[in-house]
């Protein structure tokens, strides 16, 4: 059974207590664990919108998609930087972590492993899911744990706020984040727009964390089922974008390639 995450209250930043199914501050601020296992860290006042974050149909869609392993290339590169530099016994956070793909693959007897998104539904899945990792609602630009918490820290294709990922990095913690690199999904952005243009791999929001490694990785996808393709357009930001006559003419091909094309890049807090 694992133990209770080590959180804290996001309206007056004291710890919070598990017991009797819900997490309680001294202020007597309570915030009960969910049926899935998660825990609602996200008060009303601060939220942006009534449902921030990905819908369920584009969650359903991102977990059809990864479970496929089409992205596992992804994981693989990430668990070698992990274990290659992390202390892998000691608490990671995945900052963004959506249906919690790819959290539950960094877990391990030993660490503890916490995920954290604004998208309510992401986040049951998740828990539902992956039990043996810790899960909450929540924002990334002010997360409900202690300073100098965590070891390791993920990113992917999540926003990267180094100023609150560096204060809750232990010393000499890392960040690993990934972003796509120029071609990423090209071909199905060419389907979508007049002209596509490649990705800008020249901006980074990492400006004081120390860069350790900056790893790109590359590699076709072969779809031979339209509706893996159609999964993956869903999950994408341009998705809105899609003409009906490239939805049938997606639903139509026998097959279709996709170039997957990431970086990788790991700083540490020195």
């Amino acid at each position: 059974m694992k133990s209770a995450a080590n959180y804290l209250c996001p309206l007056c930043q004291q710890a919070l207590t598990f017991a009797d199914k819900s997490y309680r501050c001294v202020n007597n601020h309570s915030f009960d664990q969910a049926k899935q296992g998660y825990v609602n860290l996200l008060p009303v006042q601060f939220k942006h919108s009534k449902a921030p974050g990905d819908n369920k149909e584009m969650v359903l869609a991102r977990r059809a998609f990864l479970d496929n392993g089409f992205y596992q290339p992804l994981v693989d590169k990430m668990l070698s930087l992990y274990l290659h530099y992390g202390k892998t016994a000691e608490p990671l956070l995945d900052a963004g972590c959506g249906e919690g793909f790819y959290s539950h693959q960094h877990k391990n007897s030993t660490n503890q492993v916490y995920g954290v998104d604004i998208a309510k539904e992401t986040i049951k899945i998740a828990a539902k899911r992956y039990q043996d990792c810790h899960f909450s609602v929540g924002t990334l630009s002010k997360l409900s744990v202690s300073d100098n918490y965590f070891s390791w820290v993920t990113s992917v294709y999540a926003p990267i706020l180094e100023e609150e990922f560096t204060r809750v990095l232990k010393e000499k913690g890392y960040l690993l984040t990934v972003t796509p690199a120029q071609h990423h999904l090209y071909e199905l952005k060419e389907l979508i727009y007049q002209k596509a243009h490649e990705h800008d791999v020249n901006k980074t929001p990492v400006k004081q964390l120390t860069l350790i490694v900056e790893e790109r990785l590359s590699y076709p996808m072969v779809f031979d089922c339209n509706k893996d393709v159609l999964n993956l357009l869903a999950m994408t930001p341009f998705a809105f974008k899609a003409s009906d006559e490239v939805i049938c003419q997606l639903k139509s091909r026998k097959q279709f390639t996709c170039q997957a094309d990431f970086i990788l890049r790991l700083y540490q807090k020195q």
